[in-house]
């Protein structure tokens, strides 16, 4: 489970860091830095999978994500002496994520370019990375250290160059990891790579989760819900039928889910007291699918160990989030999960839960901060050894 999550200089995160529960709610008003919150975990996602400079390319480039801001908001700018505005820069320019968990924690750079010469000139340069064992970095505890292309790894006591050629735009977790020279590279990158994140399941009509799938074993639903009924019937067959139909059944009384199979293509059926026969997929509310997509994403047969859900409660009737608070609430039993939202009824059902952390984010100069934390709460982090 991640006990410390860190951003700094990414939009309006100029320096966020965060103590992870098990269940953990960042809630705040419209452009108080949530979705930052969000994309900032998708791009510790990316440098697992090799995507994190495209994905930045698609959000504007890094020009366009970094904190826009001083690097320094003085105490004359807060009083009104000073006029907000830039100052002698005492770090470079970059843009910093990661992340501690009590096992392995993690840390990613990215400053600009170095060769304006190249048509790539825009693209970020991975700077450094870090991978250390505990919640904390320190010297002692650093495992791989990565400075430019120069890759080293800790070998009992000495230090052993892995590589000297790591290209700039390409993460050390998709180039070195080796279950031989750096197992714990391996081990954390196979750890990110199991995130799960959910944002965009499609309910438009011409969405694919309304019409019939070739089905397969399907443990995770995909992040915009085609393979629905897969996912469903995977949930029927080997994991946990009867939580599923509670789950159906708490959020539509009397109602009941059935997978249809037609030659191998699954397809979603409700039935509904009442009614003489089951509604097809194709017949649901926008809302009702997208609670179905919720269910299948939070009763998976395996579970993810991280996962993020944006906003869940999008075209939800109100009456409905109270029991997604209730289905959230018993997945973070078996998975770390990170909600972010801004619907009081579901934070209300959420904070029964014990072991639930909220973040409530405001906006100070136009930083992101957590309304009611004092820096001595915030959690030890250190950027460098």
């Amino acid at each position: 489970m991640l006990t410390t999550l860190a951003i700094a200089n990414y939009r309006s995160l100029r320096s966020l860091i965060l103590p992870l529960a098990s269940l953990n709610v960042v809630t705040g008003a419209n452009g108080s830095g949530k979705s930052s919150v969000y994309r900032s975990l998708r791009l510790l996602a990316h440098a697992a999978q090799g995507r994190i400079i495209s994905a930045l390319a698609g959000e504007g480039g890094l020009q366009s994500t970094l904190w826009a801001g001083p690097e320094e908001i003085t105490r004359a700018m807060r009083q009104g002496i000073h006029a907000v505005q830039g100052v002698r820069r005492k770090e470079p320019i970059n843009l910093k994520l990661g992340f501690a968990s009590d096992s392995l924690g993690y840390l990613i750079n990215l400053g600009i370019s170095s060769n304006g010469m190249s048509a790539f000139a825009l693209d970020p340069e991975i700077k450094a990375e870090n991978i250390w064992a505990g919640p904390f970095l320190r010297r002692a505890s650093m495992l791989v250290e990565r400075t430019g292309s120069l890759v080293k790894v800790k070998q009992g006591k000495e230090w052993q160059i892995l590589s000297n050629g790591v290209p700039h735009y390409e993460s050390m977790l998709m180039q070195l990891a080796d279950p031989h020279h750096a197992p714990e590279m391996l081990v954390l990158r196979e750890q990110v790579r199991s995130w799960r994140f959910y944002d965009h399941f499609r309910t438009d009509m011409e969405a694919p989760a309304r019409f019939p799938q070739i089905g397969t074993h399907t443990s995770s639903i995909c992040d915009d819900g085609r393979d629905l009924a897969a996912a469903l019937q995977t949930i029927l067959e080997i994991g946990d039928a009867d939580a599923l139909s509670e789950a159906v059944a708490d959020a539509f009384p009397g109602a009941s889910i059935e997978v249809a199979n037609h030659d191998g293509r699954f397809e979603v059926l409700m039935h509904q007291h009442g009614l003489l026969r089951p509604l097809r997929a194709a017949e649901l509310s926008d809302g009702t699918l997208r609670y179905l997509f919720l269910i299948a994403a939070l009763s998976s047969p395996r579970p993810a160990e991280l996962l993020v859900l944006n906003e869940p409660e999008t075209s939800l009737h109100p009456d409905l989030l109270p029991a997604l608070g209730r289905l959230i609430g018993n997945a973070a039993r078996k998975s770390q999960i990170i909600v972010v939202t801004h619907a009081s009824r579901p934070i209300a059902a959420l904070r029964e839960y014990r072991d639930c952390q909220e973040f409530c984010l405001e906006k100070d100069f136009g930083e992101t901060k957590v309304s009611g934390m004092r820096e001595l709460e915030r959690p030890s982090w250190h950027w460098t050894t």
